[in-house]
């Protein structure tokens, strides 16, 4: 039966604001693509991002750009060849996952022939602010098991001792968004490194980051803007010890699962993590998500609010989610 296309632009209140090195934002705004057929509809989240290019407008056109090809029976496998990674192709893949469920009665980790997936410690952001804001912001949720810092602008050592003092027992990670340089690369590392963090994303600007292969690493560094698919992972080796992997750059799950074969093939470790989403963006990466070393998927946690049947976040777990959301 042809599948028909619905596409609708959301948008979802931050609690307070998100602050990152690039900006703050205080609404998620997402594309969802709705496929229909056989009296089931399947669903698919993506969040367009400036940062590689996106907008709203040119995400949803290229997702309408696939209304004929589907109702003319394009599926997944040709969708890859049909359409560039990113964010819109994540919703057209991930909604063609999700119907293909329904339409099998069969759960999409068995469609994708991997293990049944459990809950996973997730992180839990502390955003970019004065080192005393972040103190506050991590001290009330410092019973956490693992705290992601976003870092970024001058006085990041300060606000790394402040969150250290404040979250004493929690897991760090930290993530620069390409906000350092050469120049204040090995000191920055190196107060990473005092302050017991487990691995940095993206400290120089994708692009910019050779001097990653000279310095020494005393914290594990961890590829985000410089990784988007398979075809840009061979030139990370000896720049980073991980990757991270979004859907939304990936352009979708079936991409991020071989992504992510292809990581470990090439010995880095991976980081599965998210866009400012609900939890139908959150519910397909958590698969991927399960043969991760660190997972951050707690997109749905900094919204007001999220769609219902969300995926149950209890203290730091995130549990895989019920077929009433997706797959």
């Amino acid at each position: 039966m042809p599948t028909s296309l619905n596409v609708k632009v959301e948008r979802w209140p931050v609690a307070g604001a998100f602050t990152i090195a690039r900006g703050s934002r205080t609404e998620a705004v997402v594309v969802v693509a709705e496929l229909a057929a056989d009296g089931v509809v399947g669903r698919g989240e993506c969040v367009p991002y400036a940062r590689y290019g996106e907008t709203v407008d040119g995400v949803v056109a290229a997702i309408e750009a696939m209304r004929a090809p589907l109702a003319a029976g394009l599926d997944r496998m040709a969708l890859q060849a049909a359409m560039p990674a990113g964010a819109a192709r994540n919703a057209l893949d991930c909604a063609l996952w999700d119907l293909e469920a329904k339409r099998s009665g069969r759960p999409v980790h068995a469609l994708a022939g991997i293990p049944v997936p459990g809950p996973l410690v997730t992180a839990y952001t502390i955003s970019l602010g004065a080192p005393e804001a972040m103190a506050v912001a991590a001290a009330k949720v410092s019973d956490r098991a693992l705290l992601k810092i976003k870092l970024g602008a001058d006085g990041d050592v300060a606000r790394l001792r402040a969150v250290r003092n404040a979250a004493p027992r929690a897991e760090l990670i930290v993530d620069a968004n390409e906000g350092w340089d050469e120049g204040n690369l090995a000191a920055n590392l190196d107060a990473c490194a005092e302050a017991g963090v487990t691995l940095v994303e993206q400290p120089l600007p994708a692009g910019n980051d050779a001097a990653l292969a000279s310095v020494a690493r005393s914290v594990p560094v961890c590829a985000d803007e410089s990784l988007h698919d398979r075809a840009s992972i061979a030139a990370l080796a000896g720049r980073y010890d991980a990757v991270n992997i979004k859907l939304d750059k990936a352009g979708g799950l079936t991409e991020a699962l071989a992504l992510a074969a292809e990581a470990e093939r090439l010995g880095f470790a991976i980081m599965v993590g998210c866009m400012l989403s609900t939890s139908l963006a959150m519910a397909p990466a958590m698969l991927v998500a399960q043969r991760a070393r660190v997972v951050d998927l707690d997109g749905p946690l900094l919204l007001a609010r999220d769609r219902p049947h969300g995926l149950v976040y209890e203290a730091s777990l995130v549990h895989p989610p019920t077929p009433a959301l997706w797959g």
